[in-house]
């Protein structure tokens, strides 16, 4: 499948991810039908596209009619069935393998035998993911990072079945919405999860032995390296229950101490100091 005829893009998820992926593709043109459980999570997601773009806006970064054409590609539903007439269709639920075996078997068994469904994964195998799929030749990762319409960054994971012609259209397509790609091929945590986790794990142990306060730890990579977030607030914004999450997984698929969970982490997610979406985590935030 060539991308000039991709014009219609659906996204599973209207959650952070979700929401944010339908904003760069309908910003970028693209037809954009954002699905969710229940219409008012649907809803929810585009408000939240309809504030950033506001914030573009007041910028000076976004035209008052661009944000309103971008808002006007975008289509919300419950459920998949209008997902049915798109070309390329990208998952953003939870990171559970189960759930997203379980889209793809649907997705697979509705939309046309071309159209090319990827996951926004983290960390999961995507062969595990396409076997699930009817022709897994065409499905592939998509890993977008947050936030999504201002990070560059996308990692093109190659599965065990997916096709040259398959990986050609994403480049394609990534070109497009103007992101910056890497491609790799599928195994735990990919590139991008892998080294990140691996700062940040590190990070954590770092604070739980008492080397240096959260800020100053943080001041270290920002100002020493040039991270636009230290490792510990980007944790919190992620979210420390999926830090947790994706560090039990790639510590049993490696066996890398680098990956063993550190307790400090597991304390906070037990007491539910999960990070901004809690209101504290290594920091404590202000509700908004």
């Amino acid at each position: 499948m060539s991308t000039s005829v991709i014009a219609d893009v659906g996204v599973v998820g209207a959650g952070t991810m979700g929401n944010g992926i339908a904003h760069v593709c309908a910003q970028a043109g693209f037809r954009v039908t954002l699905s969710d459980v229940s219409l008012d999570a649907a809803r929810a997601g585009l408000t939240t596209i309809g504030k950033n773009l506001e914030v573009g806006v007041q910028k000076g970064k976004v035209s008052a009619a661009d944000r309103d054409a971008t808002l006007g590609r975008i289509t919300v539903t419950e459920g998949l069935e209008r997902l049915r007439g798109c070309q390329l269709v990208i998952e953003s639920v939870p990171e559970r393998l189960a759930l997203k075996q379980g889209v793809f078997q649907a997705l697979s068994a509705l939309v046309a035998d071309d159209c090319i469904l990827a996951s926004n994964t983290s960390s999961l195998s995507l062969t595990e993911i396409a076997a699930a799929a009817r022709h897994p030749e065409r499905v592939v990762g998509l890993h977008f990072f947050n936030p999504v319409h201002l990070m560059k960054l996308l990692e093109v994971v190659r599965a065990h079945q997916t096709s040259d012609a398959t990986v050609e259209a994403v480049r394609a397509f990534g070109a497009s919405i103007k992101k910056e790609l890497i491609v790799v091929k599928d195994s735990p945590g990919f590139a991008s999860s892998r080294l990140g986790l691996a700062v940040g794990l590190e990070a954590v142990r770092m604070l739980e032995e008492g080397v240096a306060s959260a800020e100053d730890i943080d001041r270290a990579m920002e100002l020493g390296y040039g991270h636009p977030m230290g490792p510990l607030k980007l944790g919190d914004l992620v979210g420390l229950d999926v830090r947790l999450a994706i560090a039990e997984y790639l510590y049993a698929e490696t066996g890398s101490a680098a990956f063993r969970p550190p307790q400090l982490l597991k304390k906070l997610v037990r007491a539910g100091k999960l990070g901004r979406k809690a209101g504290e985590g290594f920091y404590r935030y202000r509700a908004d």
